[in-house]
C-alpha cells in the first residue's frame, strides 16, 4: 500500500505542528485535525492512507475515534496508529482491541514515525 496523504490529529496545536513537520519533511502530504470529531469528517472526505491519532482529546477521545474510523463502511481500511504520552501496556492493549494498528509514545522522534510509515508500506 503507498501511503501518500496522512492525517494528524492532536488537540494540542504544538503537538500537531509537530507530527506534521516531521511529515512533510520526509515527503508526506499531511492534514490535520484539531477533534476527534473533525477527524472523522476528514478522514471521511480527505481519505488519507495513514492516521496518526493521538489519545487524549476534549470532544471525543483518540479510542472512540478510532472505533469509528476502523467501523465505518468508508474508513475502515484506513490504518490508525494511536500517539500518546501514555506508555503502560494496558493502554497499547486496549488501543489495539479499539482496532488501532499500532502505537506510539511521545515524546517521539522522526525515526520513530517514519518506521511506523514504513510497516504499511
Amino acid at each position: 500500500m503507498a501511503i501518500s496523504k496522512i492525517l494528524v490529529v492532536d488537540d494540542v496545536a504544538t503537538d500537531r505542528m509537530h507530527l506534521r513537520e516531521i511529515l512533510t519533511d520526509a515527503g508526506y502530504q499531511v492534514i490535520t485535525a484539531a477533534s476527534g470529531r473533525e477527524a472523522l469528517s476528514l478522514a471521511n472526505s480527505d481519505k488519507p492512507d495513514l492516521i496518526f491519532l493521538d489519545i487524549v482529546m476534549d470532544d471525543m477521545d483518540g479510542y472512540q475515534a478510532c472505533r469509528k474510523l476502523t467501523s465505518g463502511e468508508s474508513t475502515k481500511h484506513i490504518p490508525v496508529v494511536m500517539v500518546s504520552a501514555n506508555k503502560q501496556k494496558v493502554d497499547k492493549l486496549w488501543a489495539q482491541k479499539q482496532g488501532a494498528r499500532a502505537y506510539v509514545t511521545k515524546p517521539y522522534t522522526s525515526e520513530d514515525i517514519t518506521n511506523q510509515i514504513q510497516k504499511f508500506r
